[in-house]
């Protein structure tokens, strides 16, 4: 796993063919962004990432799926686990919507009606 730090004070890592891209809002939001192939080989990589993210102070944390171009069922698993803890928790997870095939997965399993979606 590679970390960079961003001149914008986010900061990305990588594994494989996923990255994330982590960046705290001064207001408080977390915005934790997902770009590439969220499979199998990545779901241990998202989940300490989000958990680490959920044990912070902040009062939002946003899942931007809107990079991802590839999720397995794995994959989809993982956000629906950090959907359900945020849900029996704080209720500050929120995510944004993927894009193409991502979203056609999302739609035929009805992943899209179980995730909590900002837009």
């Amino acid at each position: 796993m590679k970390g960079l730090d961003g001149a914008d004070g986010a900061v990305w890592s990588e594994r494989g063919p996923l990255s994330i891209r982590c960046e705290r809002e001064l207001e408080g939001t977390y915005v934790v962004e997902l770009c590439g192939e969220l499979d199998l080989a990545g779901i241990e990589f998202v989940a300490d990432e989000l958990a680490r993210v959920e044990e912070s102070d902040a009062v939002r944390i946003l899942v931007d799926l809107s990079g991802l171009e590839f999720a397995d069922s794995a994959g989809l698993r993982v956000l629906l686990q950090a959907a359900q803890r945020s849900a029996g928790n704080s209720g500050r997870l929120t995510f944004l919507r993927p894009q193409g095939a991502v979203a056609r997965v999302m739609s035929l399993t009805q992943m899209d009606t179980l995730l909590p979606f900002d837009d």
